[in-house]
């Protein structure tokens, strides 16, 4: 990877593409040890996590995920998931966080060097090139190893790197005897898996 000691970084991860993306690997997320690793790489200004909720849900599988992150140097931006009926008579939930995330990109520009972005979403290429215009470099994590890749080709060409989310397996990968509040985001990602099938392109997952 591609980081200098003494560039300013900020971290914007669209929480239902890499979850995916991490699914489709076969692997589970620590984000205590994610943190840590773009903390070693240069000047970790703010980690932003992206995902909508259901809010008139008894229990969210996502909230002990939230309430985690809030505590453990995230900057966790959400909104409510709006429900409503396909064409098929399915009940379905809508959860787009792109503009959420395109603004907050944009706002913290000046202030950064290297923007790192989790997601495969070819949506994010405008984003890409309006932050690159301003003169920052940036990163693009996704996977092209699933089935299917969950990375667009025309985001990974614009990136100024991708970085394969496979080659960061050894280093983000929630460890076997790891602490409880180490486990927790891991845990509740699986828990959500029962729930949610997330689809890419349309933004919606069918609902219960």
């Amino acid at each position: 990877m591609n980081f200098y000691p003494q560039e300013r970084v900020a971290l914007f991860i669209d929480g239902a593409n890499l979850y995916s993306a991490a699914r489709g690997l076969n692997f589970d997320i620590d984000y205590r040890r994610l943190l840590e690793h773009f903390r070693s790489k240069g000047r970790l200004i703010r980690a932003f996590y992206y995902t909508a909720l259901i809010e008139d849900q008894d229990f969210s599988p996502l909230r002990p995920l939230i309430d985690w992150l809030d505590y453990n140097g995230f900057t966790v931006v959400t909104k409510p998931a709006k429900e409503f009926t396909d064409a098929q008579g399915r009940r379905r939930i809508k959860g787009n966080m792109d503009i959420e995330l395109a603004i907050d990109a944009m706002e913290m520009a000046p202030n950064i060097d290297h923007l790192v972005l989790f997601s495969g979403d070819g949506d994010f290429r405008r984003l890409v090139d309006a932050v690159q215009r301003k003169g920052k470099r940036v990163t693009v994590i996704s996977t092209t190893r699933s089935q299917p890749p969950m990375i667009a080709d025309e985001l990974r060409r614009q990136a100024d790197q991708f970085i394969e989310l496979e080659t960061l397996r050894g280093v983000i990968t929630r460890a076997p005897n790891a602490q409880n509040a180490t486990k927790a985001p891991a845990a509740i990602d699986e828990d959500l898996d029962e729930d949610f099938e997330y689809e890419d392109e349309e933004d919606d997952v069918p609902a219960r």
